[in-house]
């Protein structure tokens, strides 16, 4: 286990505290200053509060030599150590000790309201900071019990990458004879002879009117065989 560093540091120093002898409390209710002889304190100094590791100190010294008259060690706050008065918010009741354990309950009081106040959160932010340094160290000596993602190779397991994207491929267009890309003849058709010469049948050369490509079958709703009229120019009537 680590030992608590040997550095003190000063949270807060005030020049004027004065300090009382209080009477017992009674069972069943809280200090009240009304009850000390505020106009006579016992003992008036100046109040500094350190704080070496956890433990902050709350020490009563004298004004101009600097010697200790007597000091409160403060393991928590709120606590029994420091408690508040019910009837001012400028009086407290600190538990002091001596080197050999000894310990006494005095009365402390503050002149002005503000000075009480950095005294109250002097304190609370030391214990704050002692709560979050408590709390990280709980979390590096628990190790984390979450189940972890097993991302490894098992033995003898590959994996495949496709870098890149597939080109896709063009559709070939349709070739005809000569790769011109020309377009099958409709059936019963013939083709044109390209080298000059003609496949079109002597028929079709002296019949203007026939139709290269074949003789195809009209379509049964062009022509009527009933009606004469279908014979002549006219236009077949809808």
């Amino acid at each position: 286990m680590a030992s608590e560093p040997d550095y003190e540091s000063i949270l807060l120093v005030k020049p004027d505290i004065n300090v009382y002898r209080i009477p017992p409390r009674a069972s069943n209710r809280g200090y009240r200053a009304a009850d000390w002889k505020l106009e006579q304190p016992d003992w008036v100094g100046r109040l500094r509060i350190t704080a070496r590791g956890k433990v902050a100190y709350i020490k009563l010294e004298d004004k101009v030599s600097g010697e200790l008259f007597a000091q409160a060690p403060v393991e928590q706050y709120p606590g029994i150590t420091v408690e508040t008065v019910s009837d001012s918010s400028r009086y407290f009741v600190i538990r002091i000790q001596d080197d050999n354990g000894r310990s006494a309950f005095i009365g402390i009081g503050f002149g002005d309201r503000g000075d009480a106040f950095d005294f109250n959160v002097s304190l609370q932010d030391h214990f704050k900071w002692v709560k979050q340094e408590s709390e990280i160290s709980k979390q590096s000596l628990c190790p984390d019990l979450t189940p972890k993602l097993d991302l490894g190779f098992k033995e003898g397991q590959t994996i495949t990458l496709n870098i890149g994207q597939t080109k896709k491929k063009d559709k070939p267009r349709p070739q005809g004879t000569g790769g011109l890309g020309l377009l099958p003849p409709p059936p019963g058709g013939r083709l044109l002879d390209l080298d000059g010469s003609s496949s079109i049948p002597t028929q079709s050369l002296s019949n203007p009117g026939a139709d290269l490509w074949g003789e195809f079958s009209s379509p049964a709703s062009s022509v009527s065989t009933t009606n004469p009229e279908s014979s002549s120019g006219n236009w077949v009537q809808f």
